[in-house]
């Protein structure tokens, strides 16, 4: 598994954090991270993909080292 860091330039509300179950969203103001384990590219790809189908947009997607 990696650990990754997904940034989007929105506020997420608790529904839309919701759909991402293992991961941990962190608000700023005006964006959010999303933080956790995945198991390949294609589960990062899902979830970059569902975050496109909700009109959100990501800044930054970064590995985070063990």
């Amino acid at each position: 598994m990696t650990r990754m860091l997904i940034r989007v330039d929105a506020e997420l509300s608790d529904e839309l954090s919701g759909a991402f179950p293992h991961l941990v969203a962190r608000k700023q103001p005006a964006t959010t991270t999303l933080t956790g384990e995945m198991t390949d590219q294609a589960e990062l790809q899902g979830v970059l993909n569902l975050l496109n189908s909700l009109g959100i947009n990501v800044v930054e997607v970064v590995t985070i080292p063990d």
